[in-house]
């Protein structure tokens, strides 16, 4: 699986998990729900700042976001 993959699974199962829509996490971390969208279904590849970003909402670090540790 590559990191990207990795990123849109994981970003996607945490977001369900924490039962909130595309669009309450989006804003939550200023990004639209569009580009949202996009990043949980691998279509963009998110900038450092925005991984960062969504790794501090779920308080999860950022090698196991994009799939670098279990």
């Amino acid at each position: 699986m590559d990191n990207l993959t990795a990123f849109s699974e994981r970003l996607k199962a945490l977001r369900k998990n924490h039962g909130l829509t595309q669009k309450e996490l989006a804003e939550s971390v200023g990004m639209t729900a569009a580009s949202f969208s996009a990043y949980e279904n691998g279509t963009k590849t998110p900038s450092l700042s925005v991984a960062v970003a969504l790794s501090e909402v779920y308080n999860v670090s950022l090698d196991w976001l994009v799939g670098k540790s279990a």
